[in-house]
């Protein structure tokens, strides 16, 4: 995948070291920052994802992202 420098691209954050609490009182934190580089139709421009994302991707109509993660919490 190509990109040009200063080229302003979409991306979606899938983990952040920031805590994230759910309603059920359930924390999760992850030990790295990631984000997946998407297109105008929110698809995936790569054709891999390496680690975990959470759940909440899947309500937000990422699915394809899902369901090239090896692991959703």
């Amino acid at each position: 995948m190509s990109l040009e420098r200063s080229e302003v691209i979409r991306a979606v954050i899938v983990r952040t070291c920031k805590e994230l609490k759910r309603s059920n009182g359930m924390i999760i934190q992850y030990d790295d920052n990631a984000a997946v580089v998407i297109d105008q139709e929110g698809n995936p421009k790569g054709t891999r994802i390496f680690g975990a994302i959470a759940r909440k991707l899947r309500q937000l109509n990422f699915t394809k992202i899902v369901s090239l993660a090896p692991e959703v919490l």
